[in-house]
C-alpha cells in the first residue's frame, strides 16, 4: 500500500489524553468513526455496545506498558534509552536516541564519546539510532548497558544489549518513565499508558508502547458490552518500540494465545458472531497463532508475522484501531482487514471531520 493521500494537519495531533483536554469526561469520551466497507458514519466511542451485536468477540491484547524510557549518557552526551523487548537470552533490544530539547526525543544519528577507531570502521555503525558494537551507556543507578549487535539485518535502530549489573524490570520501575513522542504536550505518569485490560507479566516484561486502541475503554464500558452478550477472548503481546520517523514494519514480538481464547474464537467464527480486534497487536497475534484452514491453536512464542493484503487475514473479521500516520506500516494490516477503499474513504472523513490522531486521540472502528 503506498502512503494515504490524505494530510493530517499538525493540530490534529492528540496532545493530551480525552480526560485531561475535556473536565468531566472519562477515557470513552472520544469520538468514534465507523467504516462499513465505504459508508463512513460518526459516533461517540461510549456507543460501542449499541454497535456491535450479542455474539460478537473482541480480541483484547492484556499486555502492560512499560515505563520504558530511561535516561544516560555515552561518554559526554546525554541520550536516551528505549527498551524495546526482552530476549530469550536475558538481552533487550533497545534503541538509543537523544533528547531534543523539549522534553521527548530524536533520532541519534552519530556517536559521542565513542573512540575514534572505531567510528572509522572497526565497529559497526547503526543508522538511525548511531549505535556502535560496544559501546557502553552509563544509566541510573550505577547500571551500565553495553551494545552488542544490530536486532536485524533489515535495519540498526534497534540494537541488543546487555545491561549486567541490573534487571532492567527494576531500572524501569525505579527510573524509567513511559516513552513520549513530539506530539504529546507533556510528560504523563505510568497509569494514563495502562489499558483497562493490561495484566502484569511474571517476568515483568510488558510492550514499550501502549496497546492503544483498547486506552478508551472503562470498566463500566465492558460491564455494559458483556450485559448485551460481547464476548471477550484476551491475548498479549508485548509491542516494541515503534519507529517514529521511517514507519518500518513491526520487527518480532512475544505473543501468547491461551487455549481458552483460541477455543472461543474457533466458536465465534462457527456460529454467527463477529472477531473483532482490538488493535493492530491483536490481529498480529491472532493472526501469527491461525493455521492455513483459518482454525486458531493456542500459541506462544516469537511472531515475525507482518499482515499485508497480500498475505490477508484469516480469522480477523473487523478491527478496532486508531488513527495512524498516512506513511505508517500499520495501513497495510488495516487495508488487508477492510479494503483500501475503505481505508482512503474512512481517512478523508476523519480529517474533515477534525478527528485527533494517536495513542491518545479518537477511534476508528472498520467492520464488514
Amino acid at each position: 500500500m503506498s502512503s494515504l493521500a490524505v494530510r493530517v494537519p499538525e493540530e490534529l495531533s492528540a496532545r493530551v489524553p480525552v480526560e485531561q483536554r475535556e473536565p468531566g469526561l472519562d477515557r470513552d469520551g472520544v469520538r468514534l468513526l465507523v467504516s462499513r466497507g465505504t459508508e463512513v458514519s460518526h459516533h461517540a466511542f461510549a456507543e460501542l455496545p449499541k454497535l456491535l451485536r450479542a455474539g460478537d468477540l473482541l480480541v483484547v491484547n492484556t499486555s502492560s506498558t512499560l515505563a520504558a524510557a530511561v535516561d544516560g549518557r555515552v561518554g559526554h552526551a546525554r541520550v536516551v534509552v528505549h527498551f524495546s523487548t526482552r530476549g530469550d537470552d536475558g538481552r533487550w533490544a533497545v534503541e538509543l536516541r537523544e533528547p531534543d530539547g523539549r522534553g521527548t526525543t530524536r533520532a541519534r544519528t552519530d556517536v559521542t564519546g565513542a573512540p575514534r577507531a572505531r567510528a572509522e570502521g572497526k565497529g559497526v555503525r547503526g543508522r538511525g539510532c548511531g549505535g556502535l558494537a560496544g559501546t557502553k551507556v552509563r544509566l541510573p543507578g550505577g547500571a551500565r548497558l553495553v551494545l552488542e549487535e544490530p536486532l536485524s539485518a533489515r535495519g540498526e535502530r534497534l540494537w541488543w544489549a546487555r545491561v549486567p549489573e541490573a534487571e532492567v524490570p527494576a531500572l524501569l520501575r525505579e527510573h524509567g518513565r513511559p516513552i513520549r513522542y513530539s506530539y504529546t504536550a507533556r510528560d504523563q505518569p505510568l497509569s494514563v499508558y495502562q489499558t483497562v485490560f493490561a495484566l502484569p507479566s511474571p517476568d515483568g516484561t510488558g510492550s514499550a508502547e501502549m496497546p492503544s486502541a483498547a486506552r478508551p475503554f472503562t470498566a463500566r464500558l465492558v460491564a455494559e458490552l458483556v450485559s448485551r452478550g460481547v464476548q471477550f477472548a484476551p491475548v498479549s503481546l508485548h509491542t516494541g518500540v515503534a519507529s517514529a520517523e521511517s514507519h518500518e514494519p513491526p520487527y518480532p514480538e512475544r505473543f501468547a494465545v491461551p487455549q481458552a481464547s483460541a477455543r472461543l474464537i474457533n466458536a465465534v467464527r462457527a456460529g454467527d458472531g463477529r472477531v473483532v480486534a482490538v488493535g493492530t497487536t491483536a490481529v498480529r497475534a491472532v493472526e501469527s497463532a491461525a493455521g492455513a484452514d483459518g482454525v486458531v491453536r493456542a500459541r506462544a512464542g516469537w511472531t515475525d508475522l507482518v499482515v499485508t493484503p497480500e498475505r490477508g487475514v484469516r480469522v480477523v473479521e473487523g478491527l478496532l484501531t486508531g488513527l495512524h500516520e498516512p506513511e505508517a506500516s500499520h495501513l497495510l494490516m488495516l487495508e488487508a482487514v477492510a479494503g483500501r477503499a475503505a481505508i482512503d474513504r474512512g481517512y478523508e472523513a476523519a480529517v474533515r471531520g477534525r478527528y485527533l490522531w494517536h495513542e491518545f486521540g479518537d477511534v476508528h472502528l472498520l467492520l464488514p
